[in-house]
């Protein structure tokens, strides 16, 4: 039986709508640079400043940003990973087997609306470093002010677009390649720039230990104090932050999507990579390069843009690190709206959608204001998609325990789940009532909400139908999912399987392109401890900012000849 033979009812779904094939499943490695590269995101400058502006206390930022982390690790580990690996699909096809038509078009839209919109302000952080280098002046208001910007941003954006365009293995393949680079350039930006936050507090350019890094935290960093002069945020505050930061893509379920290409569960520890490297270590950096900068420039933190820090921590590179942490960060968020527009609109391909989509992004990061508000952005989506998470938990983890029907729905024929529109409308308005209400702290309201929505799926849909038993169709179900697993078994045959590029040139190359960071690294740590006085301190900067820079050109040069030498030999192979 050849591929041709397989049944037309199943050749004729579009791939994104099917179960991942076993063949199609990525190791570990893919993850790791997956997360770290959309996760080590230009928007990490603008949180890591809004820590400074809300006036966290260095303590709270150092084991507060750790214990979130941690907590958002944990999520995906155990709430989503699970749930991808076990079905194999996107929320976006899950979804619609449980809840219908109708809640999935809902939700679908909803998803394209919020990951549009975060994909815009990242290609519009990253259009912050493309206008310094063209004289563009700053974009202050909620409109673009000049022409010449709007023109960056449809170049900056189409790169985007055009990458998500091609799917997870491109999506991966980009991130993979950033994401060493970007936590390299965060940490090297940091190391560069406190000398001069210590000749500002201490009156000298050398630490002596940890307590001197403390002291200049305290003083010029965290301190405790907000803008406006009052007491800032506290270590709760830190912790629920770092952790409702993503409730969108763990407690939300939306990188089911991501990861239903893992071979194992415990591949939701890579998300570790983004976590606690991105969002831990490039929050910190990006706090100490804000106040870096705002003391050479004679500014405040608030009146800075990614760029004008970038640049100031790192020279001509800090050009690149901006455009290259907006794009990793977009790619993978344009991706996901992508695959939701798709879901709606399934008659036509994912490329063909995501590049709709895409136009409609670049035209949104035209607006400046989209970025200045990513913080409210990031919480209150997480806040509109934490019920459907519930819904899909209860009906995939809680409906076998407790003798409940999965698909139910779909089983019945029906387009409409009550129920799940119930139970969705009766979460968001919990969860936004209790803001409202201010009962306890924002960024911890995704809890009560998730649980609440739960409950309430689970009773209304007992009463609707889960109940039941339903064995033809369950019977169906299990022989679709069987000729499902026979067709992907014959396209794996069909395939050819990857052959590692071990070449001696190619292994030359993997070196050079290692070593470029190691050049990077050990120059902002001569920076860092080699410097005396502020004169050293401007010579060796200067070194830095430059070497760095031919770094970053051989580290993209040498990767991206190693990835398409991988690439030629598979090809010759086939």
């Amino acid at each position: 039986m050849t591929i041709q033979d397989a049944p037309q009812s199943i050749a004729d779904i579009d791939p994104e709508q099917l179960p991942v094939a076993e063949h199609e499943l990525h190791g570990w490695t893919h993850f790791a640079g997956l997360y770290a590269g959309e996760h080590v995101a230009a928007t990490e400058f603008v949180i890591g400043a809004t820590f400074v502006a809300l006036g966290a206390a260095t303590q709270d930022i150092l084991i507060g940003l750790l214990i979130g982390n941690i907590l958002a690790i944990l999520s995906w580990t155990l709430i989503t990973t699970p749930i991808a690996v076990q079905t194999r699909l996107s929320l976006y096809t899950y979804l619609h087997k449980i809840a219908g038509d109708s809640m999935s078009d809902l939700y679908n839209w909803a998803n394209v609306l919020i990951f549009t919109v975060i994909s815009a302000a990242m290609i519009t952080v990253s259009c912050t470093a493309v206008r310094l280098l063209l004289g563009i002046p700053a974009q202050l208001e909620w409109h673009p002010t000049d022409g010449l910007f709007v023109l960056v941003v449809f170049a900056v954006g189409m790169i985007v677009v055009l990458v998500a365009m091609y799917g997870f293995n491109a999506v991966a393949e980009f991130s993979g390649l950033c994401g060493p680079w970007l936590v390299v350039m965060f940490v090297s930006g940091a190391l560069a720039l406190l000398p001069a936050l210590t000749a500002a507090v201490l009156g000298r350019v050398q630490l002596t230990g940890f307590a001197d890094f403390i002291a200049i935290a305290d003083e010029s960093i965290w301190t405790g104090v907000n803008s406006e002069g009052k007491p800032g945020i506290g270590l709760i505050e830190v912790i629920g932050f770092a952790w409702a930061a993503n409730t969108i893509t763990h407690f939300g379920l939306i990188d089911m999507a991501l990861l239903r290409y893992a071979r194992r569960t415990i591949y939701g520890l890579c998300t570790s990579a983004g976590m606690l490297f991105g969002h831990y270590i490039a929050w910190i950096a990006a706090g100490i390069m804000g106040a870096g900068t705002a003391v050479l420039m004679k500014s405040t933190i608030v009146e800075l843009d990614p760029g004008d820090v970038a640049y100031r921590a790192l020279g001509l590179s800090g050009y690149v690190i901006v455009i290259i942490a907006g794009w990793t960060t977009a790619n993978a968020n344009l991706y996901r709206a992508g695959l939701a527009a798709q879901a709606v609109f399934y008659r036509h391909s994912r490329k063909q959608v995501t590049f709709t989509v895409g136009l409609a992004t670049v035209v949104i990061a035209c607006f400046p204001f989209v970025y200045r508000q990513i913080l409210p952005l990031l919480t209150y989506a997480g806040l509109l998609v934490v019920p459907v998470g519930g819904i899909v938990f209860a009906e995939h983890v809680l409906f076998p325990r407790l003798g409940l029907t999965r698909y139910w729905v779909k089983y019945r024929g029906l387009e409409h789940s009550t129920p799940a529109v119930a139970s969705w409308a009766a979460g968001l308005v919990f969860g936004f009532g209790l803001n409202y209400l201010q009962v306890m702290s924002f960024f911890y309201l995704f809890l009560p909400t998730w649980a609440f929505t739960i409950l309430l799926y689970t009773i209304l849909a007992s009463r609707y139908g889960a109940r039941e038993s339903y064995p033809e169709e369950e019977a169906a179900e299990q022989e679709r999912n069987r000729a499902i697993r026979e067709y992907q078994s014959q396209q794996a045959l069909a395939r050819n399987v990857p052959v590692p590029d071990k070449t001696a040139i190619t292994n030359v190359l993997r070196v050079v392109k290692w070593g470029a960071l190691l050049v990077t690294l050990v120059l902002a740590l001569v920076v860092m401890f080699g410097s005396s006085d502020m004169t050293s301190y401007r010579r060796h900067v200067a070194v830095f900012q430059w070497w760095a820079f031919v770094s970053t050109i051989v580290y993209f040069v040498t990767g991206y000849v190693v990835l398409q030498r991988g690439k030629m030999l598979n090809r010759v192979h086939t």
